[in-house]
C-alpha cells in the first residue's frame, strides 16, 4: 500500500465524531453532495467512515482546496477510510423529480455502498429522511466535521472526473472547466447550441427556452 502524505494544512475538526463515539456510536459516517446547483451532469454524493486515528491531514471543505490538493486528499482518504461510498442521480432523474429528492437518493445510494454500515450519520446541511441509521444534520458540516469534509472531497473529485468525460462526449459547453455550472461561456453555448442530453431541462435557462419553443 502506498504511504499517505500527511498535510500540514489545517483541516476540519473531528469534535462531532468524537462526541458521538463517546455516546456509544462506533462507526460514524459523514455524507456530503456536490453539483446541486449545476445546469448539467449528475448530482453526486459520497459517504465516508473515517478512523479516529491516524487522521489524514488537511482534510477540509472541498471548495477550500485546489484541484491538486483535492486529488491528493482523495487518494489518502480512500486508503485511510474504514469505508467509503459514492451515489448519484442523473440529469434525467433530477428532471423527473426535483433536485432535493434526487440529492437524497444519491445520499442513500452512497450510504448503502458502505461496508460496514454506519451506526450514526452526520449529513451536511438539512436532515435527510429515510437513512439507514440515526442522522445528525449540521449546516456547514463540510467545514466543521472531518468525516463530512472527507466525503465532500470524494464527491467533488469523482464528479469533476465525470464532467471531464462528459466534455469529450458533448463538446462545446466547456464541461471540463465549468463542471456544469452556469459560467458565461456555458450559458452562451446553451443559447447557441441548445441543451445536450446531460443538461437539466427543469433548470433555467433550459426550461424557459423549451417553453418558448412550445409556444412557437
Amino acid at each position: 500500500m502506498a504511504s499517505r502524505k500527511i498535510s500540514k494544512r489545517r483541516g476540519a475538526p473531528a469534535t462531532h465524531e468524537r462526541r458521538l463515539r463517546e455516546h456509544g456510536y462506533r462507526l460514524v459516517a459523514g455524507v456530503d453532495e456536490v453539483g446541486r446547483g449545476a445546469l448539467a451532469g449528475p448530482v453526486v454524493a459520497a459517504a465516508a467512515i473515517m478512523p479516529d486515528s491516524p487522521r489524514v491531514g488537511g482534510v477540509n471543505d472541498s471548495k477550500q482546496l485546489t484541484r491538486l490538493q483535492r486529488e491528493q486528499a482523495d487518494e489518502a482518504i480512500r486508503q485511510a477510510a474504514v469505508a467509503w461510498g459514492i451515489g448519484w442521480s442523473s440529469a434525467d432523474a433530477i428532471d423527473a423529480t426535483d433536485i432535493l429528492r434526487a440529492t437524497h437518493v444519491a445520499m442513500r445510494m452512497a450510504l448503502s455502498a458502505l461496508d460496514p454500515q454506519p451506526d450514526v450519520i452526520i449529513v451536511d446541511g438539512r436532515p435527510v429522511p429515510g437513512l439507514c441509521a440515526p442522522c445528525e444534520a449540521i449546516v456547514g458540516g463540510d467545514r466543521l466535521c472531518y468525516s463530512v469534509a472527507a466525503a465532500s472531497i470524494i464527491a467533488k473529485v469523482y464528479r469533476d472526473r465525470v464532467m471531464a468525460r462528459l466534455d469529450g462526449l458533448y463538446p462545446g459547453y466547456g464541461l471540463a472547466t465549468n463542471v456544469g455550472y452556469g459560467s458565461a461561456e456555458h450559458l452562451s453555448a446553451i443559447l447557441q447550441q441548445g441543451p445536450s442530453s446531460v443538461h437539466r431541462l427543469s433548470f433555467e435557462p433550459m426550461r424557459s427556452s423549451q417553453q418558448t419553443r412550445l409556444r412557437l
